[in-house]
C-alpha cells in the first residue's frame, strides 16, 4: 500500500508539473503569434511607407523635370525678351501698341513664373519634411522590428527550452514508468512467493501442530501410566530430590570469578600504593623528616601506614583461593562455597585497618591546616578531604557488612533465609557504586589540593613527585572501583539467580545434595563412557552427492552404455572363437610335431641298425632319411594349403584331408573330445552368469518401471500445480491490468482538469492584464487632458 501511495503522490506531483508547463507552452505560443502578428503588420506599413515613398520620389522626378523644363522656358522667355529690348532700342519708331502688349505679357510670364518657383519651394520643402519624416519612421520601424526579432528568438529559444524539458520530462517519465512497471512484476513475483511460503508454513504449522498434539497425547499417556505421583508438587517432597548438575553455572560461576579476581588485583595494587605514597608524603609535608623530625601523630600514622600490605594482600590470596575452589566438578553457591569466609575475615580485617588510621588521617590534615603557608583554600581542600575519608572508611564498613552476610550460608545453612539474598547482593553493588563516587570524590579534592600547593613557594620537587604519585594511585583506584561496580550490576542477574534447585521448587542446596549430585555426575559419567562406542565411519556428504551424480549421468546414459555391453559382447565372442581357433591349431601342430619326432627317432634308429652293413646301404639310407624328411615337408606344406576351417556354435574347427595313421586318428579325435567338453563346461558357465545377469537387469527394470511410475504421478502433481499456477499468473494480471487502466483514467482526469483550470487561470490573468493596460492608457488620457 505504500508504494501505491508513493506511486499516486508522484504522478500527481508529475500531472501538476506537466500541466503548470502546459499552460507556460500555451501562453509563450499565444505570445510568440502576437509578436508575430506584430512582426506582419510593421511589415505591411513598411512596405506601404515605401510604396508612398517611391510615389513621393516618382513625383518628385516628376516635378523635377517640370521644374528644368520650366527654366528652360524662362531662359527662353529670357532669351526672347533680351532680343525684344535690343530690337526696341534699335527701332524707335515703333507704334507703342505693340510694345505694350509684350509688357503685358512679360508681367503674366513673370508673374506665372514667380508661382511655379513658390509652387516648387513648397514641394521641396514638403517632400524634404516627407523624406525626413519617412526616414524616421523607417529609422523607428527598424529598430521596432530588430526588438521583435530579438524578442521572437528569444521566446523561441524559450519554447524550444520548453520543448527539451517537456521532451525530457516525458522520457523520465516513460523510464519511470516502465520502472515502476518492471518493479510492479517484481512486488508481484515476491507477492506470490511470499503467498507460496505462507502456504508452505502454514501447512508445516499444522503438521508442527498435529505432532505437537500426538506428541502431548503420548506423553499425557506415559505421564499417566509411568508416574504414580508427582513428587514436585509438594514442597516437602520436592526437597528430598537432588537437583541436576549444572555445568553452564559453573563455567559461567568461574568466567565470573576470574574477572572479579583481575578486579581485585587491580584494586590492590591501588590500594597499596595509595598507602605507601600516603605515608611517603607524611613524611615529607608538612615537615620534611630528612630536615626535622615530624610529630609523634605522624610518626605514628607511618608505622600503621607501613603495615598496610600484611592486611591488602590477604584479600588477593583469599580471593584466588576462592577462584581456584570454582571448578567444572563442582557445585558453586553460598552454602558449598567454603572459601568465601576466609575472603569476609580478610575484608574485616582490612576494614577494621581502615577505621584504625581514619582518626590519625583526620588529625594529619589538621595539622596540615595548622601550618604556617597553609592558605584558606588549602584548609577548605583539607576539610573536605576529612569528610571524604570518612565516607570512603563508612563505605567499607558497609560491604563488610553485607559480605559477611553471603559468607554466613556457608557456615550455618539457616543463618540467612533464601529470600533475602537477592536484596543483599543488590544493597552490595549499590554499596560498591557509592564506593565508586566517594573515591571519586576524594581523588578530585586530592587533584585541587595539589594544584594549591604547586602555587606554594615553598614547594620542592620530592614534594611534587609523591604527590603525582599520589594523584595516580587514586586515580587507578577510581577506575577500579568503578570497574567492579560496572562488572557487579551487570553480573547481578547471575548473583541473585538460582542455579541449582530441585525441579518445580526453589529450595535452599544444602552441602549433603551437593555431594549427592556430585557422586551420581561421576556415575552418570562413568557409565556414558562405558557404553560409549565408536562411530562408524560413514561417507562423507561431499563424497555422497558426487556418487549420486554419477549415479545419475548413468541412468540418463544407461542406452548408450547398454549399446556398448552389446557391442562388447559381440566382440569378446568373435575374439573367443579366434581363440579357441588358435588353440586348437596349437594343439594339432603339438600332435604332428611329437608325430614328426618319433619318426625322425625311428628312422634315426633304423639308421643305426644300418650303419651295421655297407657303405651302400648307409647311403641308402641317408637317402631315405633325407626322401623321407622331404615327403614330411611337402606333406605340411600340402596340409597347410588344403586346410579348411569349420565353424559352429562351439569354435572354429580345422580339418586337413591327409592319410594318416590309426593311432594319430585317435589322439586327434581325443583331442577334439577334450576341447569340445571344455568349450561345454565355458558355455555352461557363461549361462549360469547370463542367467545371473538376467535376474539382475530383470530386478533393475522392475526398479526403473516403479521409478518410472513415481516420475509420472510427480509429473502430473507438477503440471497441476503448473495450471494452478498459471491461473493464478492470469488473474494477477488482470487485476494489475485493471489496477493500471484505473490508475491511467484518473491521472488523464486529473491532467485534463489542471490543464483546464491552467487555461481558465492563463485567461483570467489575460483579461487583467488588458484591463490593467486599459486603466493605464485612461489614466495617462486623464492626465494629458
Amino acid at each position: 500500500m505504500a508504494n501505491v501511495t508513493d506511486l499516486q503522490t508522484k504522478y500527481s506531483k508529475l500531472a501538476q508539473e506537466y500541466s503548470k508547463l502546459r499552460a507556460q507552452n500555451q501562453v509563450l505560443k499565444k505570445g510568440v503569434v502576437d509578436e508575430q502578428a506584430n512582426s506582419a503588420s510593421l511589415k505591411e506599413q513598411l512596405k506601404q511607407r515605401d510604396q508612398s515613398l517611391r510615389k513621393q520620389e516618382q513625383e518628385m522626378d516628376s516635378l523635377s523635370f517640370r521644374n528644368q523644363q520650366l527654366a528652360k522656358r524662362v531662359e527662353l522667355l529670357q532669351e526672347e525678351l533680351a532680343v525684344s529690348e535690343a530690337k526696341g532700342k534699335k527701332g524707335k519708331t515703333k507704334v507703342d501698341s505693340p510694345s505694350q502688349h509684350g509688357l503685358q505679357t512679360q508681367s503674366v510670364f513673370d508673374e506665372d513664373l514667380q508661382k511655379k518657383i513658390e509652387e516648387n519651394e513648397r514641394l521641396h520643402i514638403q517632400f524634404y519634411e516627407a523624406d525626413e519624416q519617412h526616414r524616421r519612421q523607417e529609422a523607428e520601424l527598424r529598430a521596432r522590428l530588430e526588438e521583435l526579432e530579438k524578442d521572437s528568438e528569444q521566446h523561441q529559444a524559450v519554447v524550444d527550452g520548453l520543448t527539451t524539458k517537456y521532451m525530457e520530462t516525458i522520457e523520465r517519465l516513460q523510464s519511470d514508468k516502465a520502472r515502476l512497471e518492471v518493479k510492479a512484476q517484481t512486488l508481484e513475483r515476491e507477492a506470490k512467493e511470499c503467498r507460496m511460503r505462507t502456504e508452505e508454513c502454514q501447512q508445516q504449522l499444522r503438521r508442527c501442530q498435529s505432532e505437537l498434539n500426538r506428541q502431548v497425547k503420548q506423553s499425557s499417556s506415559v505421564i499417566q501410566e509411568k508416574v504414580p505421583f508427582n513428587d514436585t508438587k509438594f514442597s516437602d517432597y520436592n526437597s528430598l530430590n537432588v537437583p541436576p548438575h549444572n555445568r553452564r553455572h559453573q563455567l559461567k560461576a568461574r568466567d565470573v570469578a576470574g574477572q572479579a579476581l583481575s578486579f581485585i588485583q587491580d584494586l590492590v595494587a591501588a590500594l597499596l600504593n595509595f598507602h605507601s605514597y600516603t605515608e611517603q608524603r607524611v613524611h615529607i609535608y608538612p615537615r620534611d623528616s630528612s630536615i626535622e623530625p615530624i610529630s609523634p601523630l605522624n610518626q605514628k600514622f607511618s608505622q600503621y601506614l607501613h603495615e598496610n600490605a600484611a592486611y591488602v594482600r590477604p584479600l588477593e590470596d583469599s580471593f584466588l583461593q576462592l577462584h581456584q575452589s570454582i571448578t567444572e566438578d563442582t557445585v558453586t553457591v553460598l552454602e558449598t562455597v567454603v572459601k568465601l569466609k576466609s575472603f569476609a575475615d580478610n575484608f574485616s580485617s582490612y576494614t577494621h585497618f581502615l577505621q584504625k588510621i581514619l582518626p590519625y588521617q583526620l588529625k594529619s590534615l589538621e595539622e596540615e591546616c595548622e601550618a604556617t603557608l597553609c592558605t584558606a583554600a588549602l584548609t577548605a581542600k583539607n576539610l573536605e578531604l576529612q569528610s571524604d575519608m570518612k565516607r570512603v572508611t563508612s563505605v567499607f564498613e558497609k560491604l563488610q557488612n553485607y559480605i559477611n552476610l553471603l559468607a554466613l550460608p556457608s557456615v550455618r545453612q539457616d543463618a540467612m533465609p533464601q529470600s533475602s539474598t537477592s536484596a543483599v547482593f543488590t544493597q552490595l553493588a549499590a554499596c560498591l557504586h557509592s564506593l565508586h563516587d566517594a573515591v571519586k570524590e576524594m581523588s578530585k579534592h586530592y587533584n585541587q589540593k595539589a594544584g594549591l600547593e604547586q602555587e606554594l613557594p615553598t614547594i620542592t620537587q620530592k614534594l611534587c613527585t609523591t604527590t603525582e604519585c599520589l594523584l595516580g594511585s587514586l586515580g587507578s583506584l577510581t577506575s577500579s572501583t568503578g570497574k567492579i561496580a560496572t562488572f557487579f550490576s551487570n553480573n547481578l542477574d547471575f548473583f541473585t539467580s538460582s542455579g541449582y534447585s530441585p525441579r518445580g521448587g526453589a529450595v535452599a542446596l544444602n552441602p549433603l545434595q551437593a555431594e549427592s549430585m556430585l557422586a551420581n555426575k561421576k556415575k552418570a559419567a562413568a557409565y556414558i563412557h562405558a557404553i560409549k562406542k565408536p562411530r562408524p565411519q560413514s561417507v562423507p556428504y561431499r563424497e555422497a552427492l558426487s556418487n549420486r551424480r554419477i549415479l545419475t549421468s548413468s541412468t540418463e546414459s544407461r542406452e548408450g552404455l547398454t549399446q556398448q555391453v552389446q557391442q562388447s559382447q559381440e566382440k569378446i565372442a568373435r575374439l573367443e572363437q579366434e581363440k579357441e581357433h588358435w588353440l586348437l591349431e596349437a594343439q594339432l601342430g603339438k600332435v604332428r610335431l611329437e608325430k614328426e619326432n618319433q619318426r625322425i627317432a625311428d628312422l634315426e634308429a633304423q639308421l643305426a641298425a644300418a650303419l651295421g652293413g655297407s657303405p651302400s646301404l648307409q647311403t641308402a639310407a641317408a637317402g631315405t632319411l633325407a626322401q623321407n624328411h622331404e615327403e614330411a615337408d611337402a606333406e605340411q606344406k600340402t596340409a597347410g594349403k588344403e586346410t579348411t576351417l569349420c565353424t559352429s556354435l562351439v569354435g572354429m574347427l580345422c580339418t586337413t584331408p591327409t592319410v594318416e595313421h590309426v593311432g594319430d586318428e585317435e589322439s586327434r579325435e581325443q583331442l577334439i573330445k577334450t576341447h569340445y567338453m571344455t568349450r561345454v563346461g565355458e558355455l555352461t558357465t557363461q549361462l549360469q552368469i547370463s542367467d545371473s545377469k538376467a535376474v539382475h537387469f530383470h530386478s533393475e527394470c522392475r526398479a526403473l518401471a516403479k521409478r518410472l511410475a513415481i516420475a509420472e504421478k510427480s509429473r502430473e502433481t507438477l503440471s497441476e500445480e503448473v495450471k494452478l499456477a498459471n491461473q493464478n499468473i492470469t488473474r494477477l494480471q488482470d487485476e494489475l491490468a485493471t489496477t493500471k487502466r484505473s490508475y491511467e483514467d484518473q491521472l488523464s482526469m486529473m491532467s485534463d482538469h489542471l490543464c483546464s483550470m491552467n487555461e481558465t487561470l492563463s485567461k483570467q490573468r489575460e483579461e487583467i492584464d488588458t484591463l490593467k493596460l486599459g486603466s493605464k492608457g485612461n489614466a495617462k488620457k486623464n492626465k494629458g487632458r
